[in-house]
């Protein structure tokens, strides 16, 4: 059986890369006026904060048992930014969708389409960079295998 910590680093890597991409698929989209990059960035947004939601889930069965300790206050911090990122990436969603689904197409509205989503993307640099501060810094999730020395 795959023990938390080991699920949560294997899903964690999905959200952030389809919500990057899809971030630079939505700025390539400025820049080369075809419907592609649009569509592209808007569906791996919502493939992105599918795995967001899934991530934190498996991100709270990791961090269980943390509550004293070394580990407790990087884990809080990277805790809450995890919140910040499920709400902000459901938050973008439904913004960005209202604004396809209405056929919304005024400037200001593709501007704070895009300041959500660059905001998003920011945390999740922070966030990612929290997680693994809390690998390779404080060794949460780390295995230690000592050899048999009996042998």
């Amino acid at each position: 059986m795959i023990a938390a910590t080991h699920l949560h680093a294997i899903i964690i890597h999905f959200p952030i890369a389809l919500l990057i991409v899809g971030f630079l698929s939505e700025i390539s989209s400025f820049f080369i006026k075809k419907d592609f990059f649009k569509t592209a960035a808007f569906y791996l947004l919502i493939l992105g904060a599918l795995g967001t939601i899934t991530a934190y889930i498996t991100g709270g069965y990791a961090g269980e048992g943390i509550e004293e300790g070394p580990l407790l206050e990087p884990m809080n911090l990277h805790k809450q930014a995890a919140f910040l990122i499920l709400w902000g990436s459901i938050i973008t969603v439904l913004f960005k969708s209202a604004v396809f689904y209405f056929k919304f197409h005024k400037p200001w509205a593709k501007g704070i389409g895009f300041l959500l989503y660059m905001l998003l993307v920011i945390a999740v640099g922070r966030t990612g960079y929290l997680g693994g501060q809390l690998v390779f810094s404080h060794g949460a999730g780390v295995e230690i295998a000592l050899p048999d020395f009996n042998n």
